[in-house]
């Protein structure tokens, strides 16, 4: 039911308003800022390529979505770079890089009126690695002190935190790709509750030796040369996805405190939200993503007809993709939805994935287009979707943003225009 001034029961926050996207940042194998990202994105052009973080010859998989033209050095004081991380180091910069999107300085705001909530996968890989060779190649006296906190989920929300001063509700979600749309909505929480701000979203860097060892094992990375021919979501051809690094950072604002700031035009609100978890494998019962569907557009108020894009989780696995593809016929008929996977361009971003996919959301509705998922030819068998292949100009007002982690997260995110 709508409220006196236009907004939803689910959608209001504190102050009585949308929760509003109204600074983000984007780093990502395509492009490490936001407007370089969306430029690729919107062009076509891969981020995927051979690694060359370190000698893979002896991996089954050779390609990966590397951030490549990211200085760190440059961009986080020397003090943090040798206490963190990548993934969190990714964190920071997206994150000073948003709020000032935003037009907000924190140091101007109560400390307790600004949330941190982020999502994490396996957390600080390469650093772990580095330090545990330490330790078994010269002993313990040579591990670093900041190897029991670089590794650890909660490290990104911890340094943003810490170097912003904000001391309000904080937390990290842990669902690996689910996990990114997660965050966005426990943010959305603490907004309702009684803070003003909240920096939200995901970052991943799990492109260690260490940590592409743990990806081959499940036997899901395609093991193609080609980037071209490589990750292929919903594609007949498909054998598997690509690892990449990178992700996405937001502020997230009671709509009438943004409203007072007078800053920005702000991105689009988060309408709906929902995660459910699959039953059981030989249970019989059906997988939790389209449950997820039908609550998040019921969080938003909204029925199938009102979305007009959807930004799938497109895994690149055979079974994983048409029960995707089932579940999206089911909520909204065979070919009933434009559906598009960007990601084919950067890779799988894991913690940082969706909210990848949902900054794409957010400028898509700015620009009004939607960005294609090339290389991608006849759809698999069971696959009745309608796949964007090219960048083509839309009217959008509502996009609903899709998410599966490994072991049976789903979660489902509603982003519509303000």
């Amino acid at each position: 039911m709508s409220g006196p001034d236009g907004t939803t029961g689910p959608d209001a926050t504190a102050d009585g308003g949308r929760a509003v996207f109204t600074g983000l940042s984007v780093i990502a194998p395509n492009g490490a800022t936001t407007k370089q990202f969306w430029d690729a994105t919107l062009n076509g052009v891969s981020g995927i390529r051979e690694i060359s973080a370190f000698d893979a010859a002896g991996y089954p998989v050779r390609l990966a979505g590397e951030v490549r033209d990211l200085v760190v050095p440059e961009l986080v004081e020397g003090r943090l770079v040798v206490q963190t991380d990548r993934w969190t180091q990714f964190g920071l910069v997206a994150t000073e890089r948003a709020l000032e999107d935003a037009g907000i300085d924190p140091g101007e705001l109560d400390p307790y009126d600004l949330s941190v909530v982020t999502a994490a996968s396996s957390g600080g890989n390469e650093f772990g690695q580095r330090e545990i060779q330490k330790l078994w190649a010269d002993g313990p006296r040579f591990v670093g002190p900041y190897q029991s906190i670089a590794w650890f989920y909660a490290a990104t929300t911890g340094q943003i935190s810490i170097r912003h001063g904000m001391k309000g509700a904080c937390g990290v979600l842990i669902g690996e790709q689910a996990g990114g749309l997660d965050a966005l909505a426990q943010s959305r929480r603490s907004l309702r509750s009684d803070a003003r701000a909240a920096i939200c979203g995901g970052t991943d860097a799990p492109l260690s030796p260490y940590a592409l060892a743990c990806h081959a094992t499940a036997g899901l990375l395609t093991t193609r040369g080609a980037p071209d021919s490589a990750y292929l979501p919903f594609s007949a051809e498909a054998d598997g996805y690509v690892a990449g690094e990178g992700g996405a950072m937001f502020v997230l604002e009671g709509e009438r405190s943004w409203r007072a700031r007078g800053d920005g035009p702000g991105y689009g609100e988060l309408a709906g939200h929902a995660a459910t978890f699959d039953p059981r494998p030989g249970s019989g019962r059906e997988p939790g993503l389209r449950r997820a569907i039908t609550l998040a557009l019921a969080d938003a108020g909204v029925g199938p007809e009102a979305v007009d894009l959807v930004l799938a989780d497109g895994l690149g696995v055979p079974a994983a993709d048409r029960a995707e593809a089932e579940a999206l016929a089911a909520v909204f008929g065979p070919y009933g939805v434009p559906v598009t996977v960007p990601k084919r361009l950067t890779g799988r971003l894991h913690a940082g994935g969706a909210p990848l996919d949902v900054a794409i959301a957010l400028l898509a509705l700015r620009d009004q287009l939607v960005p294609g998922t090339p290389g991608v030819g006849t759809l698999a068998p069971g696959c009745e979707i309608d796949l964007v292949r090219e960048t083509r100009s839309a009217r959008l007002r509502t996009v609903l943003v899709l998410a599966r982690g490994f072991e049976g997260f789903n979660a489902a995110a509603v982003i519509r225009a303000l």
